[in-house]
């Protein structure tokens, strides 16, 4: 019989917070790497962890293909159209441009892929990957846990080539405040831009900087909306009322959960998406998205590839089961319909877990 360690103590738990909050307040951030780190181990934690006091084991190969894709829009000049910007590639790096930015810089230029999704079909993939986890490894994973002129390994040890481990009690923190530990990153990524004199005549006056940095492309969205058109029918998965107008909606909204996943839209009327807005559906939506998840798998995947979202189904589910799961500790609530929402409790875990 296996042994699951318990979780961190609520003692424990905050003395997480408060050395992450340290971490942000002395690090040394000369780049935006650090922050592309602490969202990448979040969201790996999300997707891999448990809800338990293990360690979690991740290689730099699982890093930097998230490094991969969190940069891959950055890649592209941002101030096209915006009034008073010279549009360019935003600079990263207080010195040279982040060589991580320069590698894809080329590896777009030398091929058709329209995302990263697509690049990771390609063989020249495999060394733009190996390239990126190079740089992980010399740096941010290097000096991630330097803060105020010491080093306190308090989120993970390298104990050999090519792999991490998140060490005791890490990876539950990260998936029990991903959300703070996602802001917090993002909040500070957008400020380094923002702060490097280098990127004022590229910024402008546009106030756009986050959504261009970390949401998914106007493309992207009209291609999804396309295809589930096609798929479901021109009907809104909540109401079941037939679309004129319709929202590509984030079933497990990205409020909480701020990585595309193709298995994750649905089409909704603008109102019902309004309505829901950053709250979890509740169980008869649902049963109906499992449903679907079973059904349309390939055919959601195939929309994911054409639009360059990941279209993992197995993520996807864990990604709702942790959603739910928090909801039901925290007494969190499911959108039903305008005005009417109940509360998340185990039967809604229990239907993510299966018989």
């Amino acid at each position: 019989m296996s042994f699951s360690p318990p979780p961190p103590s609520p003692e424990a738990q905050l003395v997480f917070l408060a050395k992450l909050q340290r971490l942000f307040a002395e690090g040394d951030f000369a780049a935006t790497y650090k922050f592309a780190l602490l969202i990448s181990f979040a969201e790996l934690a999300v997707e891999y962890g448990a809800d338990d006091g293990a360690e979690l084991t991740l290689t730099t190969r699982q890093i930097a293909e998230r490094f991969v894709y969190l940069y891959w829009q950055h890649a592209t000049p941002y101030g096209t159209g915006h009034v008073g910007s010279q549009p360019g590639v935003l600079v990263q790096n207080l010195g040279d441009q982040a060589a991580i930015l320069n590698a894809i810089s080329e590896f777009r230029a030398g091929t058709s892929a329209s995302s990263a999704l697509q690049a990771s079909c390609l063989p020249s993939y495999e060394p733009l990957l190996s390239k990126v986890a190079s740089v992980v490894s010399a740096q941010p994973l290097k000096y991630l846990q330097n803060f105020a002129g010491v080093t306190d390994p308090f989120l993970y040890e390298r104990r050999s080539r090519g792999s991490v481990t998140l060490k005791p009690g890490v990876s539950y923190c990260l998936r029990r405040f991903y959300t703070l530990v996602e802001q917090m990153a993002r909040t500070r990524w957008v400020a380094h831009i923002k702060a490097n004199r280098r990127n004022h005549p590229i910024l402008g006056n546009a106030d756009d900087l986050a959504d261009f940095l970390f949401s998914s492309s106007r493309q992207s969205l009209d291609i999804i909306s396309t295809q589930l058109r096609k798929l479901d029918g021109s009907r809104c998965f909540y109401c079941g009322e037939r679309l004129s107008d319709a929202d590509v909606d984030h079933f497990v909204p990205f409020s909480l959960y701020s990585r595309d996943l193709a298995h994750n839209f649905v089409l909704a009327h603008p109102a019902c998406n309004r309505s829901k807005s950053d709250t979890l559906a509740a169980r008869p939506h649902l049963e109906r998205w499992l449903e679907r998840l079973v059904l349309k798998e390939h055919q959601i995947a195939e929309i994911g590839l054409l639009a360059g979202v990941s279209g993992d189904i197995e993520i996807v589910q864990r990604v709702a089961t942790w959603s739910y799961k928090v909801a039901n500790d925290t007494g969190g609530r499911a959108w039903l319909s305008p005005t009417t929402y109940e509360n998340v409790d185990s039967l809604y875990v229990s239907l993510l877990s299966g018989p």
